[in-house]
C-alpha cells in the first residue's frame, strides 16, 4: 500500500525515533509499504518518520545511481545491487573526508542542496528479520544512510545547510508546509488536508 509522504514542518520529523522490538505490530506490512511507497516516489531512501511513524526504521536502495555516469564502474556495480533496511541503527563512526554531494528528499519536494557528509561510515542495526550487523559503507551509500539515519534523528538534510542557504530556500519550506507543493506522489502537508 501506497503510504502519504509526511512533509516539511509536519512534527513527526523532528522526533526522535524509539527503538522497536520484533514484535511491533504489522512490522512486515509496514516495511513492505515502506518500500512500495519509496519506488513508487522515485526514491532510494526512506525512513519511517517520513510516513508518520516515530521509530527506528529506515530503508536504502541505491540502484537508481548505478546509471551515473559519475562513478566508478566497480561503485556502480555495488550501487546496482544495494538494498537494505535498517532497524534500530546506530552510526558508531564516522570517518574520512567531509565531501559534498546534492541531495534531496521525498519530504521536501523541489529543493536540492549540496550537503557535506563523511565518507565511510560504521553502523550496527538490525535487519528485516531481526539478524544483528555491524557494516562498514562508504561513498554514495554512506551518503544514502546518512541522509536516512537523520530522518530517525529527527534531523532534516537542509538542517546542514548554512544560514544564507536556508534563507534562500525559505520560501520553498514554506510553500511545502502550506501544501502548495505539488509533486507526482501523495503527501501529507503539515498546514494543509492531505490530497
Amino acid at each position: 500500500m501506497i503510504l502519504p509522504i509526511y512533509g516539511y514542518g509536519e512534527p513527526v520529523l523532528r522526533k526522535v525515533g524509539e527503538e522497536i522490538t520484533k514484535d511491533y505490530p504489522n512490522l512486515k506490512e509496514t516495511i513492505a509499504n515502506m518500500y512500495e511507497t519509496m519506488y513508487h516516489a522515485y526514491g532510494v531512501g526512506l525512513a519511517a518518520p517520513q510516513v508518520g511513524l516515530a521509530i527506528r526504521v529506515f530503508l536504502v536502495d541505491t540502484s537508481p545511481f548505478a546509471e551515473s555516469d559519475d562513478i566508478s564502474k566497480e561503485e556502480a556495480e555495488e550501487l546496482k545491487t544495494f538494498k537494505q533496511t535498517f532497524i534500530n541503527a546506530k552510526i558508531i563512526k564516522e570517518e574520512g573526508d567531509l565531501w559534498g554531494f546534492n541531495e534531496g528528499c521525498l519530504s521536501i519536494p523541489d529543493v536540492r542542496e549540496d550537503v557535506f557528509r563523511h565518507d565511510t561510515i560504521t553502523i550496527e542495526y538490525f535487519d528485516e528479520d531481526f539478524n544483528k550487523k555491524t557494516e562498514v559503507y562508504s561513498g554514495i551509500i554512506a551518503r544514502v544512510i546518512q541522509h536516512e539515519y537523520d530522518h530517525i534523528e529527527g534531523i532534516l538534510f537542509t538542517d546542514h545547510l548554512s544560514m544564507l542557504k536556508k534563507k534562500l530556500i525559505g520560501k520553498k519550506l514554506m510553500n511545502i508546509m502550506e501544501g502548495k507543493s505539488r509533486p507526482d506522489y501523495k503527501m501529507k502537508f503539515v498546514n494543509k488536508k492531505g490530497r
